[in-house]
């Protein structure tokens, strides 16, 4: 057996910052669709509370992003599509044929969640008029929720279109501002990708790889997390004839962790270079910040999202912004963005224990805040806290 690979904590954690594409200053050429293509995927999240967070992310890596250049990329030149990983996101259209695994994988998940409407009429109704008018959003339909009306409750329209898009019946054509647009797949697909057809086998190791292409080194866990397409019992079987490059990797707290390197690993090692020491707050939602063991077992970083915790029980915030310089975490802010008074409100705000905040990392927040805030269109920082 080969024998593993020893990483030390610090290039590990330069690793994950160059595989998740904040290693370099987000300045320079913009390539968004590029930036998705190098992430995988784009988390999509409808809560603003300075930027969504798919635009926030896009951002993060490159400060010349904008809001309104993604929905082109799905709307006019179809080389990204909507579906569901761990959340709803936005993928490179090239993932379509091995994607075809996640709809069938889905059919379980959106009958937990709406019922089993494969034989429902009502689909095929919904089907027709899509066919006929075309794209459709949910404010076309007026059906109402049956029964008791409970939180979750849908009415039959919003459940059948839901139901369809994560089956891969329909796909989301476009978006208007955060609206989505429903129609049929043969009309959003792309021809050539669409009627590319890939075994079970082939679909599996398309995904598995690129997973671990992404994240660069991984235990079984973190690579079968990643998509969320496959279970523990098929990672591990794809592992055990994947080839890939056994690791050691060493952790915040100096432990180790057996873990699993992409191919050419040793290629990724030579060529690694310290990341720049820009400060960045990202979101929540960020994928560098996603999976938070692995956050917390790298970088000694404890960081959870408290928006759906009740507002007594919360350590933090409702939505709190992790602070990243160079290599390590160095605080949380909460901030929210007020776009009609063009204002950036800072609430709180909490240095990592350990971290030294004198003027110049203060200058570097502030400087950071500014350029966070005209990305909203807000030209002016008030610190309430």
């Amino acid at each position: 057996m080969q024998a593993p690979l020893k990483i030390d904590n610090r290039t590990a954690r330069w690793l994950w910052l160059a595989s998740q594409g904040l290693s370099d200053t987000p300045t320079g050429a913009l390539d968004v669709y590029g930036t998705i293509l190098k992430l995988g995927m784009v988390q999509l999240d409808t809560i603003q509370v300075v930027a969504r967070a798919h635009h926030h992310i896009l951002w993060s890596r490159n400060q010349n992003y904008r809001e309104n250049m993604l929905n082109p990329l799905l709307a006019k030149e179809r080389v990204i599509f909507e579906h569901f990983t761990h959340d709803a996101s936005v993928l490179p259209m090239a993932f379509l044929p091995a994607w075809q695994r996640q709809f069938r994988r889905m059919e379980v998940t959106a009958r937990r969640w709406h019922g089993d409407l494969a034989d429902d009429p009502y689909l095929e109704d919904v089907k027709a008029r899509i066919r006929k008018e075309g794209a459709l959003s949910t404010h076309e339909f007026d059906t109402k929720i049956e029964g008791e009306k409970q939180m979750w409750s849908r009415p039959p329209h919003k459940k059948a279109l839901d139901y369809m898009w994560m089956t891969g019946q329909l796909a989301t054509c476009f978006r208007d501002g955060f609206t989505k647009y429903y129609n049929l797949p043969e009309r959003v697909f792309p021809e050539d990708l669409r009627n590319r057809s890939l075994t079970e086998t082939e679909e599996l190791d398309f995904l598995m790889r690129d997973a671990i292409d992404r994240i660069a080194v991984g235990t079984q866990g973190e690579i079968q997390k990643f998509w969320d397409t496959t279970s523990a019992k098929e990672t591990k079987a794809w592992l055990d004839t994947a080839n890939l490059v056994p690791v050691e990797v060493q952790n915040a707290d100096g432990s180790i962790t057996a873990a699993f390197g992409a191919p050419d690993i040793e290629a990724r090692l030579e060529a690694l270079t310290a990341p720049t020491s820009r400060l960045r707050i990202l979101n929540p939602f960020d994928p560098a910040v996603r999976d938070r063991n692995r956050l917390e077992r790298l970088f000694g970083f404890n960081y959870r999202n408290e928006m759906f915790v009740p507002a007594a029980k919360r350590v933090w915030g409702y939505y709190v912004f992790p602070i990243l310089e160079g290599d390590r975490f160095v605080g949380r802010i909460e901030a929210k963005a007020d776009r009609k008074a063009a204002t950036l409100n800072v609430i709180n705000f909490w240095p990592e224990p350990g971290v030294t905040w004198g003027k110049a990392r203060h200058a570097k927040l502030e400087a950071e805040l500014d350029r966070l805030g005209r990305f909203v269109g807000c030209q002016r920082l008030v610190w309430q806290h």
